[in-house]
């Protein structure tokens, strides 16, 4: 379903967009439940009273198959492998966030924790244990001024040299973001705009933040991992489209 350009894209950057990967009227009754579960009124904006609503996960009918069309299937096979990844249950977390003067004060850049540690904090591994990709569905149209996710491109090779001697306890998150951070400060930035429908499959260390929303339409998104069967094989001999920006930050032959 990608194209050898964008696998290469994907492998330099750290990110593709899928375009239309859901279906409009899948997305549509997604949203629909979304809007629900804010307790906002879509049609009077004086319920907006929030810069952000954080909902959990949802695992009704319209989101296990939105987290599971055939496009995206092939897309999980190309990027991490065939038996590599879990289809997902479901989809989760969805910061919702809607038009407002107020700071969100959730918009600092960070990439993603990907499993517990023994005292419950979040931590990350160079083998990526628990995230095989970041996922970013739109359920909404998101324009520049409509709180597009911000990307630094190429933020994922910044990362590997910070996990190299950290085993596979790896290392806390938050101490992680303090390193990765203003290393990928002069990475170029991309903002994840795009239709209702589109999803972007993302490098699971890809460093990214949220930001304000100034547009007039809430914006709907879910940010979910793609859960992998193991963690990354390093050492494999054909090494997947995540696992090589790894071993190229890591200097290992790439495969």
């Amino acid at each position: 379903m990608l194209t050898r350009a964008e696998i290469e894209d994907f492998v330099e950057n750290g990110f593709v967009r899928v375009p239309g990967a859901v279906p409009a009227d899948i997305a549509d009754r997604c949203r629909a439940e979304l809007w629900e579960a804010t307790g906002c009124d879509p049609d009077d904006p004086t319920t907006w009273t929030e810069p952000v609503i954080r909902l959990g996960g949802f695992a009704t009918p319209p989101f296990t198959a939105a987290a599971n069309t055939p496009v995206l299937h092939e897309a999980f096979d190309q990027l991490v492998g065939p038996g590599r990844w879990r289809a997902p249950g479901g989809l989760g977390t969805f910061p919702v966030r809607f038009p407002s003067d107020r700071e969100p004060g959730d918009d600092g850049w960070h990439l993603e924790a990907s499993f517990a540690g023994e005292s419950g904090e979040g931590r990350v591994n160079v083998r990526s244990r628990g995230r095989a990709l970041l996922m970013l569905f739109l359920f909404s149209d998101v324009g520049p001024d409509d709180a597009p996710t911000r990307i630094r491109a190429g933020s994922h090779r910044d990362v590997p040299p910070l996990l190299a001697d950290a085993g596979d306890e790896g290392r806390e998150w938050f101490d992680l973001c303090g390193d990765a951070v203003p290393l990928s400060e002069g990475r170029p930035e991309v903002t994840a705009t795009g239709r209702a429908g589109d999803v972007y499959l993302c490098h699971p260390f890809l460093v990214h933040a949220a930001q304000p929303h100034r547009g007039t339409v809430p914006r709907f998104i879910a940010q979910p991992p793609l859960e992998p069967t193991a963690p990354l094989d390093l050492d494999a001999a054909a090494p997947s489209p995540v696992v090589r920006p790894i071993r190229q930050a890591l200097g290992r032959a790439a495969g």
